[in-house]
């Protein structure tokens, strides 16, 4: 019988998810390869580090790891970083923690339906006090106020303007469809991880509008980005060599920062397909 992952491995894989993420170019969001006047890459590695074992609380629910793992960021850092990493980061810790039987995608499934009122209780604290932009006004079950529905639920009802929601309510299709294909296929190519970890970001950004764009900028813009991702998706990923990409990545980069516009939808779900990864290959290694 497959054993669980330990508090030890999951902290790990987070904080190395969060870490590989900045070392990747990802046009338009935080990394190492340009300045960023809005955020600061030291921020998003503190947050790494502070969050991790809240989040791997052994036996925590999925709202108790989120609660706790953005209360510890917004105490190290003072401001959010990664409030969308973490909603979509809990419960696959949950699921690598768990001792059900199934693999991983199977697991998560189950954790999901079994969300309660009390998780969403903890993980509208938790987006209180993050405060992040562009969250905008929502008609139900806002998080202005205390739910009384459990935290599926509560995305369900925001599933038409959040990516994050919406992956709630398909049992995290696009990581387990769309995040790990791009992955998987980076490395049959012998990509090294910054390159792969770049091509999961453009196949989310130019597959799926940004809905952080969409809820700050509008619809039209999101659909503009997603068109300039795309064209750049495909020079990329027609390329043997990555590297000869990498200046056009540098100017999509600046051309998104100078207009304002920050994919942040698609880097927390990068993060989340690398997370994914690596709880599957420690649980392959047994």
């Amino acid at each position: 019988m497959r054993a669980p992952l330990t508090a030890t491995q999951v902290a790990q894989a987070f904080r190395d998810a969060c870490l590989a993420e900045l070392d990747a170019l990802k046009p338009g969001n935080v990394h190492r390869f340009g300045d960023d006047p809005r955020m600061s890459v030291t921020d998003f590695e503190t947050s790494a580090r502070v969050a991790a074992s809240p989040f791997a609380q052994e036996g925590a629910s999925v709202g108790t790891r989120i609660r706790a793992s953005v209360a510890a960021t917004i105490a190290a850092v003072g401001h959010n970083t990664n409030l969308g990493i973490i909603l979509l980061s809990a419960p696959l810790a949950s699921a690598a923690l768990s001792d059900r039987a199934g693999d991983l995608r199977q697991r998560l499934a189950k954790v999901l339906a079994g969300l309660t009122v009390e998780d969403a209780k903890e993980a509208y604290a938790a987006i209180r006090q993050a405060n992040p932009g562009g969250i905008g006004e929502v008609p139900r079950h806002g998080v202005d106020a205390e739910p009384a529905i459990t935290l599926l639920e509560a995305m369900k009802a925001a599933e038409g303007h959040d990516r994050i929601a919406w992956n709630y309510s398909h049992d995290f299709a696009d990581i387990f469809d769309l995040g790990l294909a791009r992955f998987r296929e980076a490395a049959k190519s012998g990509w090294p991880t910054p390159f792969a970890t770049t091509s999961i970001y453009l196949g989310f950004l130019s597959t799926i509008p940004d809905t952080l764009i969409e809820r700050k900028f509008g619809h039209a813009q999101a659909l503009e980005v997603q068109a300039e991702a795309k064209a750049l998706a495909g020079k990329l990923n027609d390329n043997a060599n990555p590297t000869t990409v990498e200046p056009k990545l540098k100017d999509f980069d600046r051309s998104l920062k100078a207009r304002g516009l920050n994919p942040g939808t698609s880097a927390d779900l990068t993060v989340a397909t690398l997370l994914t990864a690596s709880f599957q290959a420690l649980e392959q290694r047994g």
